[in-house]
């Protein structure tokens, strides 16, 4: 077989497996660039392959470049971030892995793997640029001005909001009450929907430290490169494209950082959090300063630490320096005695919302209610009364017939043939086959993506990958 065959089969094997690959041979001459490549870098392959890349990506600077550093220095680059410009002038924003390809020691070409996270990280970047001005720092001259117009839109949750008479439930109140007067560290546990951050508002609200800043980071929401910056900062000149930004924890300082699914957090950077939490101090991703920061931890997970200890999805020690004080949120089904008072509360709440005049709730509606399991817990029981609520006719009572309990996702999840058609080619049958078994799992893990691609046995950004090019969420 002549080497374009094998060159060809390459291309076309990169074009199956749906990931942006461009590889270069000795002389830096690209033998592969797939569309996935083209599309995220906004450039057509015919313009790229056979072609020096130095000659088509002459805008990266020589020094910055990841192929260059495989090729000519024998250099790996694993999940780097870069930000630059392309050909036609637009910033994009990946994490690249760069390997060189060795043969009986001499490199003989460089592969290059690339994950599109444009949308990521402008929406990362957002979100600190919002803290910035919501806590009133990082503005300048009619940026100010501004800022001192918009009023919060974040609702503020205090122990008022937590309701149920149940003996368990009380009890975990009551042990967060007591947290609220400390500055210790609070690990909660509870299933999803049961309430974790209005525990963790409340404690922050209720204690000494209300008057400063709360803010919430979920750590399945961004990938690892991203995570980082967001949570202690960036330095300019640290990567490509970074800029001088504080993270959370600089703008946390002296109030309350809530970590939501820590164990979604990738281990190194759970042991970079630990050292943070023994030292207090950060160091701004390529930075070289220490800042000193004083900032409340609390950290969330919706399995038993236990469990996410012994699956390698989250470290003892980090975990033992978090479990100062520890909350086990009952779920819903665990006090269903609860189920009327939550379901009034939530009744009145969409009744105003929808403009109703609904008083009451039925004896055989309420009794519906409670015959029920709540996989969602609290939160999928105000959806059912919400949905209720929102298609009642105008009558004062909410009675059986308008109180809707879907069936369990995981009783009505597709079957593959459902959709696989008789007429599909390999390539369309597999991906048919990947998407169902993908769609199946994160029904049945309610879209935890963290969880779903730990069952898949899948790195999370590439989950993340398959979930946008299959229009999963």
């Amino acid at each position: 077989m002549r080497a374009k065959d094998y060159q060809a089969i390459l291309q076309t094997a990169s074009e199956v497996l749906g990931e942006a690959i461009h590889v270069v041979d000795a002389e830096g001459k690209t033998i592969i660039y797939n569309d996935a490549m083209a599309k995220l870098e906004k450039i057509s392959v015919e313009d790229v392959l056979g072609k020096p890349f130095r000659e088509v990506f002459s805008f990266i600077p020589l020094e910055e470049s990841t192929l260059y550093r495989a090729l000519k220095k024998n250099q790996s680059t694993t999940n780097k971030e870069q930000t630059y410009l392309n050909v036609y002038g637009k910033q994009v924003t990946t994490v690249n892995s760069t390997v060189p390809i060795r043969v009986d020691g001499k490199v003989v070409a460089a592969m290059e793997v690339a994950k599109d996270i444009t949308d990521i990280k402008n929406m990362s970047d957002t979100i600190l640029e919002l803290q910035e001005e919501s806590l009133g720092t990082g503005s300048t001259g009619g940026e100010k001005e501004r800022s001192r117009t918009r009023k919060p839109s974040i609702k503020k949750y205090s122990f008022g909001n937590l309701l149920g008479e149940s003996a368990r439930f009380k009890a975990v109140v009551e042990k967060a009450k007591k947290a609220a007067k400390t500055d210790a560290t609070v690990f909660i546990y509870g299933e999803t929907g049961t309430g974790k951050e209005l525990f963790a508002q409340s404690i922050h609200y209720g204690g000494i430290r209300k008057d400063k800043p709360f803010l919430a980071q979920n750590c399945a929401a961004l990938p690892e490169t991203l995570l980082e910056g967001i949570l202690f900062g960036t330095s300019k000149g640290g990567f490509t494209g970074a800029v001088d930004r504080a993270g959370l924890f600089e703008q946390a300082n002296g109030g309350t950082l809530l970590l939501d699914e820590i164990s979604a957090m990738p281990y190194d950077l759970q042991s970079k959090l630990l050292r943070v939490l023994q030292e207090d101090y950060i160091r701004r991703v390529g930075g070289s300063r220490d800042i000193p920061i004083d900032v409340r931890i609390i950290a969330t997970v919706n399995e038993p630490a236990e469990k996410l200890i012994a699956e390698g999805a989250l470290r003892k020690d980090l975990y033992y320096r978090l479990n100062i004080v520890n909350l086990d949120i009952p779920p819903l089904r665990e006090r269903k005695d609860d189920i009327p008072l939550l379901a009034e509360e939530f009744l009145q709440k969409h009744n105003s919302r929808y403009d109703k005049e609904l008083w009451m709730i039925s004896e055989t509606a309420l009794e519906k209610l409670q015959r029920y399991e709540y996989p969602g817990n609290v939160r999928e029981l105000e959806n059912i009364i919400m949905s209720a609520v929102s298609l009642a006719d105008k009558e004062h009572v909410l009675n059986e017939k308008d109180i809707s309990i879907e069936q369990s996702y995981r009783e009505t999840s597709p079957l593959i043939s459902d959709f696989v058609r008789e007429d599909s080619s390999l390539a369309e049958y597999l991906e048919n086959i990947e998407k169902t078994v993908i769609r199946r799992h994160l029904i049945e893990n309610e879209g935890n993506i963290s969880k779903t691609a730990k069952e898949l046995g899948m790195v999370r950004q590439n989950l993340q990958h398959k979930i946008k090019k299959y229009e999963l969420i």
